[in-house]
Order: C-alpha cells, then structure tokens, then sequence
C-alpha cells in the first residue's frame, strides 16, 4: 500500500478501496482485490468528508471546503462513482439553491444517499439513477442520520454544546417535520459528551466513543 488510509470502506466481491489526503490531481484512491492485489489507483478529489460503498456497486464521496473550492472534483461537494473507481454522477443544485460548501451529515444505503450541507442545511435525496430532491430541514448542524421509509432521526444540530440532541422526523414531499426529540446517553446511562464522526447506513448509525475499540449502534 503506497497511501496513509484516511478513509476505507468495502466493496462488493471481497474488494477494499483506500483513501488518502492528496494534492489536486494526486491519485488517491486505491482499490484492492480479495488477495491484497492493487486493482487500480485513481483521483478521488480532495478534502472528502465522507466515503462510503454500497452492495450494488455504488461509492459516494462527500466534500468540505478546503476541496469544494479548490479542486474540480471536489468542488461538486457530492459525487458517485462505480465500484471501479469511475465517476457517474456529481451534484449540481437546481437554480437558486446554494450550492455545497461542506457535508456535515451523510447516509448511504443501497442505490440511495442522505446528506444535509452548508450553508443552509437541506435535505438533500439522492438515487444512484441521477434523480435527487431537495426538502426544507429544520435540524441545522446535523453530525449524522439514519433514514428507514419516510423517518429520519437526526443527531447533534444547532450549538455545539447539544451534540447528544435526537431528532425523529417525518419526511414529506417537501419537508422533514420534528416529531419528537430525546437525549441521546451511552448504554450505561451517563451522558453523551463527545464522538467520532458518525456513520449513517440506513436505518442504523454507528457511533464511537472516546475508545477507537468500540462503536456503537443505534437503529431506527
């Protein structure tokens, strides 16, 4: 392996992709195969907020804004690849709509993705086709979701100090509706003070403690 791992994440049939910070136009991203094999190395942008795969061959990339406003790749602040490292798809937002300056929240599920970004925090529904939609989101701030049918539960949002802040909502054609909010403690009861950037995957997001060893996970 030629690359410091910032990011990892599997793909389908047994393989692996790498990521690493790099300068403009730097490959890298590195794919493995099953034996450990370099498959291939490419330009993956820089400044990635958040890399995840899915079974059905889709990557997505999530950018802040040392790379939205520096590098070309970056500078869509979502992008889909295949699982062999080819571009497919980056964001463009509809007329009128801020574009991405950084992703603070990120789900990704098979053919489908979540995110809500700055400067004004929508909700952003992406599918593997092309085909995304925007809806007023009233968590600003979220630090992760999870997403099952028309629910979503957001985590943090708002002042820095309400990180364990839970968020259950309704989602509409146009809208995520509050429906209910709850404190969010670790399994022993006491309070949730600080994490790891959370993982959103579907229904479920995984979140780590103060340990590197342990990770939770809190399922809708």
């Amino acid at each position: 392996m030629t690359l410091l791992p910032h990011h990892l994440d599997a793909l389908p049939n047994g393989r692996l992709i790498v990521q690493s910070h790099g300068a403009v136009g730097e490959r890298n991203a590195q794919i493995f195969g099953r034996d450990g094999r370099q498959r291939r190395s490419f330009t993956m942008g820089r400044a990635i907020e958040f890399m995840m795969a899915d079974r059905q061959n889709n990557l997505w990339s999530a950018y802040f804004d040392e790379g939205v406003y520096v590098d070309p790749i970056s500078a869509a602040g979502l992008v889909r690849w295949d699982s062999g490292g080819n571009q497919q798809w980056s964001y463009q937002p509809p007329q009128g709509v801020e574009h991405i300056d950084t992703v603070y929240a990120f789900n990704a599920v098979d053919m489908l993705a979540w995110a809500s970004y700055y400067p004004t925090f929508p909700l952003l529904e992406v599918h593997a086709n092309g085909y995304f939609h925007l809806r007023k989101n009233p968590v600003p701030r979220p630090a992760g979701m999870a997403v099952q049918g028309d629910q979503i539960l957001m985590l943090g949002g708002g002042s820095r100090d309400r990180l364990d802040r839970l968020h259950r909502c309704h989602i509409t054609v146009d809208e995520a509706v509050v429906i209910d909010e709850a404190e969010l403690t670790m399994p022993n009861g006491s309070l949730l003070k600080r994490y790891a950037r959370p993982v959103g995957r579907g229904a479920c997001l995984y979140l780590r403690g103060a340990s590197a060893r342990q990770w939770y996970v809190l399922s809708m």
